[in-house]
């Protein structure tokens, strides 16, 4: 099986080629780096220990940036990703011992170009992104893996367990720290006995930054009403149209900020809440009228700037988006009913009252009506979202540890 993998691989190396370049045109890549995706640098190997860390996006990204900060300078980190949005993220939070590089598509010869030049000496995967022909390649090569922060769903673990032998390759790390008692259930399950269970690193995450100077000017700009619909995604802005339009009677100056997960889908989104004004394009917010903040890293301004805040990608079955960046600002969270993604930090909000679930436009309209009624409510609730999962600096220490004891 994993030969048929690797064989697609090269069959589809012309076809990947040409949607890479497509989506540099579309802005999606970065032109003058499409020789990552190809296993291709222009960075130098370091000379010292090199841990090779993979986050997919910009949420496994956040939850480890701890980790490589607990590591301290004691090897020199490779952190790739795939997106742009992680990558700038990447350039503004990384500390001077690590580097970011886009990670390369699952093609045989572009991952033995990568290993070929980075020769890392741990390979550690966060969350679920699993790419079989890395992964086999590390295995060639003798590089020690890890999964850190893993979390499989029960449909997943059942889809694993139809194909054991690619399971077995596939799955077969050094250790497995898992984010939740079920994740780790669900690997045991799959016969893995190197399952660690130490806490959920999203936990650890340190606060989203903000540049005061662009909150206070922010903050200046906005003279009623004002919350939050971060994260959004296709389907969902519809939604978050109509309740605001459904609360103008109540505040008929209200500004709805909505953050799109793909700030790309900017205009787009103007174009559905009638023109609204757009961040990107320098635009101010207007009074009784959305505003599409469709930039890069500012959610942590618009979370300070908002009493409270809608989380995305809940209302339309994808498993929900980050619930703890709010609360880490000490803000209450409302969301739909899909959490798959963030099930233990749902359910800590839910018993802390500082969760409100919703499922349509007529009841998001009535949960941001009642906060917005009574704002010391939405405090006193963002206050018991922010202790309800406060922690230490414990398990991104331990896991750096583990990763050090785990170079080969």
């Amino acid at each position: 099986m994993i030969a048929a993998y690797r064989l697609a691989g090269r069959l589809a190396a012309p076809y990947l080629r040409r949607l890479l370049r497509r989506r540099a045109a579309r802005g999606k890549e970065i032109p003058v780096r499409l020789p990552e995706r190809y296993g291709i640098t222009q960075l130098p190997r370091p000379d010292e220990k090199l841990v090779w860390i993979h986050a997919a996006s910009v949420g496994e990204t956040m939850s480890v940036l701890p980790v490589i900060e607990a590591l301290g300078g004691k090897a020199e980190v490779l952190l790739t990703t795939g997106t742009l949005t992680s990558a700038n993220l990447a350039a503004a939070r990384l500390p001077a011992f690590a580097r970011h590089q886009f990670v390369p598509l699952d093609v045989p010869g572009w991952g033995q170009k990568f290993l070929n030049h980075w020769r890392p000496d741990v390979a550690v995967f966060v969350e679920s992104e699993l790419w079989p022909g890395l992964l086999t390649e590390c295995d060639r090569r003798g590089i020690p893996r890890l999964l850190i922060n893993a979390r499989i769903s029960e449909t997943s673990a059942r889809n694993w367990r139809r194909v054991p032998f690619l399971a077995r390759r596939v799955l077969a790390f050094r250790h497995v720290h898992a984010q939740s008692p079920g994740d780790a259930e669900n690997f045991r399950r799959l016969g893995l006995r190197n399952v660690l269970e130490w806490g959920n690193l999203k936990f650890f995450t340190p606060p989203l930054p903000v540049e005061e100077e662009a909150l206070t000017s922010f903050r200046t700009q906005i003279s009623g009403p004002l919350w939050l619909a971060a994260s959004t995604h296709p389907g969902e802005e519809q939604i978050i149209v109509q309740a605001h339009r459904a609360l103008l009677a109540d505040f008929p100056e209200l500004i709805t900020v909505i953050v799109p997960r793909h700030p790309e889908r900017g205009a787009e989104i103007s174009a559905l809440a009638g023109n609204a004004p757009r961040r990107a394009l320098g635009e101010a917010p207007q009074p009784a009228r959305i505003y599409v903040a469709d930039t890069l890293g500012e959610l942590g301004l618009f979370f300070r700037a908002a009493p409270f805040a809608f989380i995305g990608n809940s209302l339309c079955g994808f498993g929900g988006h980050n619930l703890i960046e709010p609360a880490r600002l000490g803000r209450a969270v409302i969301t739909g009913p899909h959490n798959e993604n963030f099930r233990e930090a749902a359910s800590m909000l839910r018993d802390a009252k500082a969760l409100v679930e919703v499922a349509d436009a007529v009841s998001l309209a009535e949960a941001v009506r009642a906060w917005l009624q009574r704002p010391e409510g939405a405090a006193a609730a963002g206050s018991r979202a922010e202790a309800a999962l406060r922690t230490g600096p414990e398990l991104p220490q331990r896991l750096a540890a583990l990763i050090l004891e785990s170079t080969r």
